[in-house]
């Protein structure tokens, strides 16, 4: 059993028994087959790619399928373009298994699938709202689901037994299922990941004219608002093509909020312009409160940023006084400018942990740059 295993899945049996058939050895597949191949589960790969396969099963993600594989689960971790086409031979060669897909858009398939008059008794989307901005077996880690939501589009058809055994498949990666329909399920998307995406890459799209002298002045604000934008463009083809109406409808909007604010700052002495611009920040405001924090809760961190010297252990020792002091770290962002002799480590903490990791810190002879508070 891996560190990475979750503790509850450590003390107990795994809710999915019998062979799982992942086809597709990617990021989420192997993922997939790292995390069940940690709780004693056979996992059978496939994929298209030989060599994606191998390296999948070098890697511990599972064993090749085999002929006379008799699965019960069948996930399908395919891109999006082909994604109805495998649902639909899995359904066909393995009619008494469920198959779900783990595709980020739920609607485009089901259409598909449905327009061919596929049985679709025994499928059930779903999505784990998780990854990395690499992709394939190589960066393939068990870990990735740990408290990350996890949808499952069921209807009024599916069977109790199918719906949990899809849910237990989530349960046993760590993450937390929740049941949308593929409608919502879309536009949810759009607005949480499709267009974050776009307005990452157009965003770091106006680097590349850039002067060096300006994007050496860059900190960890741009660099977390651009993160994404490292993704795959081949893949991200598919899911915008697939996911086009809602991503628009969110687009449209977005355009009109930028129209708006910089309207605002061409006569920013106008009456009004900077009431629009405090606005549009406190709208900011508002809207990161809504989002959810570590594990899916609705609770509000406090940061307390520390200054690290650029040494050999420093981060340990920091983790390991924070712990002495009882604090637990729920976040944490690392800054180091280019040149500098220390690094700043932005530390979120519950806000009845400040006081105590602050005061508890600087008699260990740590420098407290700052607070949520300063």
């Amino acid at each position: 059993m891996t560190e990475s295993t979750p503790l509850s899945a450590r003390a107990r049996a795994p809710r999915v028994q019998g062979t799982v058939r992942v086809v597709g050895a990617g990021l989420l597949g192997a993922s997939i087959g790292h995390a069940l191949s940690a709780l004693g589960i056979d996992v059978a790969l496939d994929d298209t790619s030989p060599a994606q396969l191998r390296l999948a099963v070098d890697y511990g993600a599972g064993r090749r399928a085999a002929a006379d594989d008799d699965p019960k689960l069948i996930v399908v971790a395919v891109p999006p373009d082909v994604t109805a086409d495998v649902i639909e031979r899995e359904l066909t060669r393995y009619p008494q298994a469920v198959v779900t897909d783990v595709a980020s858009v739920k609607l485009e398939p089901l259409h598909i699938l449905r327009d061919r008059g596929v049985d679709l008794t025994h499928y059930i989307g779903s999505h784990p709202l998780a990854g990395r901005e690499r992709g394939g077996a190589i960066a393939a880690r068990a870990d990735i689901f740990i408290g990350r939501p996890w949808v499952v589009c069921r209807d009024g058809e599916t069977p109790p037994s199918d719906l949990a055994l899809v849910e237990g498949l989530a349960l046993d990666l760590g993450a937390m299922p929740i049941e949308m329909s593929p409608e919502d399920h879309d536009r949810a998307v759009a607005l949480v990941s499709h267009v974050p995406q776009l307005v990452a890459s157009l965003l770091a799209g106006r680097f590349v004219d850039a002067p060096e002298g300006s994007l050496g002045l860059a900190g960890q604000g741009v660099r977390d608002t651009t993160r994404i934008a490292a993704s795959a463009p081949e893949l991200w083809v598919q899911i915008l093509g697939a996911n086009a109406t809602p991503v628009v409808d969110v687009l449209d909007a977005l355009s009109a909020d930028l129209r708006d604010v910089a309207d605002a700052l061409r006569a920013p002495d106008a009456p009004g312009a900077r009431r629009a611009v405090a606005d549009t920040i406190r709208r900011g405001n508002e809207g990161v409160e809504r989002l959810p924090g570590k594990h899916g809760q609705n609770r509000r961190f406090e940061q307390v940023v520390v200054m690290v010297d650029d040494t050999p252990g420093q981060l340990g020792r920091l983790f390991g006084e924070l712990g002495e002091l009882d604090v637990n770290v729920e976040d944490l962002r690392l800054e180091h400018s280019p040149g500098a002799q220390f690094g700043l480590a932005e530390i979120s903490v519950v806000p009845g942990a400040v006081r105590r990791a602050v005061e508890g810190l600087e008699s260990r002879g740590w420098k407290i740059a700052s607070t949520t508070n300063d």
